[in-house]
């Protein structure tokens, strides 16, 4: 995304693009309902680390770790693999995004670095910081063109800008934003996706939207799919009007089915099912 021109605040340029008003629209009447439900007034906290737990499983399968609920509230191990370790990594960055809200307003670089460290678990030199030139992406899943280390600094700088100045745009524009460029940037070593997901929550907490985190966006990115996913993010990458509208939405969409999600949930808690 281009952070430059005369637009002060080129975030809350986006949320004109045609079609966007009416996902930002259809998104806050998802949440609202879930807020609404008469199981909020007692058992939001359940429904917290319900969401919590099912947004790290839907992102971690997009990521190439498709567990089935049940196996990952059994397990205890992970790290014996590839895909525990992505799983891992998914249920501690789910942990730590609502214990960073106030950094991220102040200083979102500091943030994204410590989700990195966080999802990566280890100490190594490249751990936590972007990534230099001639290091590489381990990111199998996202093909696209790679951008190099002076165009991750320079862009990310202008996130972080746009982030620390405030924007008017609404909270799925910047949630979807935030998500895009660091996918499109994959600025670390490794575990871009799982760190973008936990960003775009963040925004999603911050911003008010969300405030309980029980509308969890990865699971709705999961239910639509990785190739719709990807086709999306093909949008956002082009940076045309057409494509960034389509990934706001698909963004969007993802939140609804996050949103649904949880009532789900409000109702078995309901019944005394859950």
């Amino acid at each position: 995304m281009s952070t430059t021109g005369a637009n002060a605040d080129p975030l809350a340029a986006l949320g004109s693009l045609p079609g966007v008003a009416g996902s930002v629209e259809s998104v806050r009447k998802a949440v609202d309902r879930v807020y609404g439900h008469r199981i909020m007034r007692r058992r939001s906290t359940e429904i917290t680390a319900e969401a919590a737990l099912r947004g790290a499983r839907g992102s971690a399968a997009l990521s190439g770790a498709d567990w089935a609920l049940e196996e990952v509230r059994r397990r205890t191990d992970f790290g014996a693999d590839d895909e525990s370790r992505v799983m891992g990594a998914a249920l501690r960055l789910s942990a730590e995004a609502g214990q960073l809200l106030s950094v991220w307003r102040q200083s979102p670089l500091r943030v994204l670095a410590r989700l990195h460290l966080v999802a990566a678990a280890d100490k190594a030199d490249e751990v936590g910081r972007p990534r230099q030139a001639g290091e590489t992406v381990d990111e199998p899943l996202i093909e696209l063109p790679l951008p190099d280390a002076g165009e991750v600094s320079g862009r990310l700088e202008g996130l972080a800008d746009l982030i620390i100045a405030g924007t008017s745009a609404p909270a799925l524009v910047t949630a979807a934003v935030v998500h895009g460029e660091l996918l499109a940037l994959r600025p670390f070593v490794s575990h871009n996706g799982l760190v973008a997901r936990a960003a775009e929550r963040i925004v999603l907490i911050g911003s008010g939207l969300d405030p309980k985190a029980i509308c969890p966006a990865e699971v709705g990115h999961a239910e639509l799919g990785r190739a719709s996913y990807l086709a999306a993010l093909d949008g956002y990458v082009s940076g045309t009007p057409e494509g960034m509208a389509a990934w706001i939405a698909h963004c969007g969409r993802a939140i609804e089915l996050g949103a649904r999600e949880s009532t789900a949930v409000c109702e078995a808690l309901q019944r005394g099912a859950a």
